[in-house]
């Protein structure tokens, strides 16, 4: 198995994201590899919570410009992921 910490890139922090916060839905960037019961078991290692669904989204990357030369950012998978009624809440905005 994979380490969890390699499944799991960084929460994602939106004004939509904070909305999904209080129905216990957390967003988080996963590796684009990473299928939904690898988030799954990541989520719930490294945060000690119940994961009751895992919703995941591929992001295209788009077209930015430097100057004359273009590019493309890289491609992004997002994770929306919903904890049990009883877990516990995930604070990621400590002192």
């Amino acid at each position: 198995m994979k380490d969890p910490r390699d499944i799991i890139k960084r929460p994602v922090i939106t004004e939509h994201s904070a909305d999904l916060m209080a129905e216990k839905k957390y967003t988080f960037e996963v590796s684009t590899k990473a299928n939904k019961t690898e988030i799954k078991d990541a989520v719930e290692s490294v945060f000690g919570v119940k994961v009751v669904k895992v919703n995941t989204l591929n992001l295209k990357g788009k077209f930015k410009r430097m100057g004359r030369y273009g590019g493309f950012r890289p491609n992004r998978k997002k994770a929306i992921v919903q904890l049990s009624e009883d877990s516990k809440e995930l604070d990621f905005f400590e002192a």
